[in-house]
This record gives structure tokens, C-alpha cells and sequence, in this order.
């Protein structure tokens, strides 16, 4: 464990205990969040890789227009 983890652990330790265990239960969250977002953006690599080629296919053929950002 950092350092720094060690402190935010040991003040998140004085907080009472329903704080602690809604800090316990975010970051929980936001592992999960974090482990579940790579698995899924593994799996699309062959899909983004896939689009990715067809949009330079596309801009190749002239086909593609540039974006005026004034019209946003």
C-alpha cells in the first residue's frame, strides 16, 4: 500500500461510521466501475480498430467532411 493511501486510510478511519462506510462503498464503486470499463473496452478493440479503418477508408475516397466547429 502507498503512502498516501496509508493516509487517506488513517483519516478516513476518524470519520464516523456511516462516513466510513459510504467512503468504503464509493470506492468500492469506483473499482468495480474502473475493472469492468477495461474488460469492456478490451473487447471493442477489434470494433474501434475495425470503424478507425473505415473512417480513413472513407477520408481517402474523399468522401468525409470537416467539421466546422462554428456550426456546433
Amino acid at each position: 500500500m502507498t503512502k498516501l493511501l496509508e493516509r487517506a486510510f488513517k483519516r478516513a478511519s476518524h470519520l464516523p461510521e456511516v462516513e466510513q462506510n459510504a467512503l468504503a462503498r464509493w470506492l468500492i464503486d469506483e473499482l468495480e466501475a474502473e475493472r469492468a470499463w477495461d474488460a469492456r473496452f478490451a473487447e471493442s478493440e477489434d470494433v474501434l480498430e475495425s470503424l478507425a479503418n473505415e473512417a480513413i477508408e472513407i477520408r481517402k475516397k474523399g468522401k468525409a467532411k470537416s467539421l466546422d466547429l462554428s456550426r456546433l
